[in-house]
């Protein structure tokens, strides 16, 4: 491959921004995307903070352009500033958004999503992944009367206590105590775990597929998830698919329905409106009484803009076929990388969907020979992570793919050149 040789970006700018920002926020950038998190290593070859985005491009503000693979972290699932969601928004902004009452665009939605997801007899509205997911075992636990969660280690399922572990700062061992663990793809496992506990598990939560970071992503055996369906069904529990991450990028109807099986709760964010703030749980008519039973709301849960972005947004995703559209591309990208690697004597290893694919070069186990790649790739503008699954958008071209497989050739160069 013959590549163009481009020269790495500095960031001036956002660093004169962090050092304003760790006056006045905690940790400067909190959470995820703030510079002490796992992802930005090495720390000077990321950029801090953004001045606009387009399509399936950001700009930092010091003017630097990038390709960006992570997509918001999921949200950016059409691309940035989609014209057909952003006029949705606009029309629904000029009527209302956060009223008194709620808007019945609320329920224009809830149709949409029940006529869309193949498991889904209702739905439920929320702002956040973890919203869902406390919710779904909110829901599970008020049905079965039951305290205990199976948990699938290595799982992610937001920041909420419930969902980390005993030796995180600030979680309880309440907080933690009816939480068990099985490894992924192991229903003997699963099997023995509902047995010694019989009677006492409200639910069983999973992501579709394993996509943990630091570590490659794997997908269900053949009859995992059928397995997992019967045993839940043996015992009573209540089946829980965690779609914050892969929703709406695997299969329109749910990643349980591209698996071949309706979950009881599916739990949806990310992409459900184009980062237009929003999160949905959907579910079977039995669990539906329950749902209604709970005490659980929030002051902007019902604002009505982001309900109008999710119709577009999922009516557009419908029209492009988009699962389809990011199978192809994220197949033809992750190939074309393992490829470029091998010209310099490297091996990439890809995993995952192709459309949340995950990137590791095998050929240093401590890790920092991945980690330069990304840098070079993120200091020439492919905006790569270290450790965690990448994104795909409808904005992206071939075109692009094309100038992501150059800028990464260049930077497996630099990094088999030691």
């Amino acid at each position: 491959m013959t590549t163009t040789a481009t020269t790495p970006f500095i960031y001036a700018k956002s660093l004169e921004a962090f050092d304003r920002a760790r006056r006045v926020i905690p940790a400067g950038i909190p959470g995820h995307q703030g510079p002490t998190e796992g992802c930005y290593i090495p720390r000077d070859a990321f950029p801090l903070f953004s001045s606009h985005a387009e399509g399936t491009r950001f700009w930092d503000l010091d003017g630097n352009e990038y390709l960006d693979y992570m997509c918001g972290y999921g949200p950016n699932v059409l691309g940035y500033g989609d014209p057909v969601v952003d006029e949705a928004a606009r029309r629904q902004a000029a009527l209302e958004d956060v009223v008194t009452i709620p808007s019945s665009v609320m329920v224009d939605l809830a149709e949409l999503l029940v006529d869309t997801v193949a498991s889904a007899d209702w739905a439920f509205f929320a702002k956040n992944g973890g919203d869902t997911t406390t919710l779904a075992v909110m829901t599970a636990r008020a049905a079965t009367m039951r305290k205990k969660v199976v948990f699938v280690k290595g799982y992610y399922h937001g920041v909420a206590p419930w969902t980390q572990k005993l030796d995180y700062p600030g979680v309880l061992e309440e907080d933690v105590a009816h939480n068990l663990y099985v490894p992924w793809n192991d229903l003997d496992a699963l099997d023995a775990m509902l047995r010694e506990h019989r009677g006492e598990v409200a639910a069983f939560i999973s992501t579709p597929y394993m996509h943990g970071n630091f570590v490659d992503n794997v997908l269900p055996a053949p009859g995992y998830w059928e397995g997992v369906r019967r045993l839940c069904d043996e015992h009573g529990v209540v089946l829980i698919m965690d779609d914050v991450r892969a929703g709406w990028r695997l299969d329109l109807a749910g990643s349980d329905h591209h698996y071949g099986i309706e979950a009881d709760l599916v739990c949806f964010c990310k992409a459900i409106g184009n980062g237009y703030n929003l999160a949905a749980l959907t579910g079977r008519e039995s669990l539906r009484e329950t749902v209604a039973s709970l005490t659980y709301t929030g002051s902007y849960w019902m604002s009505a803009v982001p309900f109008a972005a999710s119709i577009a947004t999922i009516s557009r995703l419908k029209e492009l076929d988009a699962p389809a559209m990011f199978r192809s591309l994220g197949t033809e990208l992750t190939s074309g990388l393992v490829e470029a690697a091998a010209g310099h004597g490297l091996t990439l290893v890809t995993s995952g969907e192709p459309a949340l694919f995950y990137l590791r070069i095998a050929d240093d186990d401590s890790l920092m020979l991945h980690q330069r790649w990304i840098a070079e790739c993120v200091r020439r503008g492919v905006w790569f992570t270290s450790h965690h699954n990448h994104f795909l958008n409808a904005a992206l071209t071939r075109s692009d793919v094309r100038r992501t497989l150059e800028i990464a050739d260049e930077a497996f160069g630099i990094v088999a050149a030691g």
